[in-house]
């Protein structure tokens, strides 16, 4: 379903496993720490697992599934997964309470990606476990950001929608087309951790 502002604000449940999901620039780490310390859970960011080593050197599959598993093993009561990452969705959708899925307007994920992109690469600013986003990565490769916020983005929405909407999880799943919407949830997601969150069945979303 999707958040819609109300006249008289209504508490969001929204459970204690949380996965998160939505192209880069969407603002879905942002939102994933916020309700993660809001909701006092352990957060995982699955870019950080996945580029383990230095130099983009990635984890195997099977070595980032067993990383998953791990965490999941570890935190039963409650965790915010953020990622899109479809080798891990199989481990992560059926244990979800509560999908998120960010859907904001093309035009406004790619400015925050290319703001945020330039903005790093510029800064040498570090990102996970050393790897940095270099002048030639940003702007001599294919392998850029700026390309992939583009090439990239059809696809993305295609496999979400598939895994989100026409598969319907268990896990009940909200879509947020505005940063009004984003603002709306964290504003009212209810009940704290370890209360009753029996307000509502888990409805599944429509695109």
């Amino acid at each position: 379903m999707s958040i819609r502002k109300q006249t008289s604000p209504r508490a969001v449940p929204v459970g204690c496993k949380i996965a998160v999901y939505g192209p880069s620039g969407s603002g879905k780490s942002t939102l994933s720490r916020e309700l993660a310390d809001l909701r006092r859970l352990p957060l995982l960011e699955l870019d950080a697992v996945v580029h383990a080593h230095p130099n983009w050197v990635d984890l195997s599959v099977e070595e980032f599934r067993q990383r998953v598993k791990a965490f999941l093993a570890d935190h039963p009561a409650g965790w915010v997964i953020e990622g899109n990452y479809s080798p891990v969705r199989d481990l992560i959708l059926p244990n979800a309470e509560t999908a998120l899925w960010i859907q904001l307007p093309w035009h406004t994920v790619y400015r925050r990606l290319a703001w945020r992109t330039i903005s790093r690469t510029f800064q040498n600013a570090p990102l996970w476990n050393g790897n940095r986003e270099t002048f030639r990565q940003t702007f001599l490769s294919r392998d850029s950001m700026l390309i992939w916020g583009i090439t990239a983005w059809r696809s993305h929405r295609r496999s979400l929608r598939e895994a989100l909407v026409t598969n319907r999880p268990p896990a009940r799943v909200y879509v947020l087309r505005t940063p009004g919407q984003v603002s709306y949830l964290l504003q009212n997601a209810q009940p704290a951790c370890g209360e009753s969150d029996t307000m509502h069945p888990k409805p599944n979303a429509g695109g």
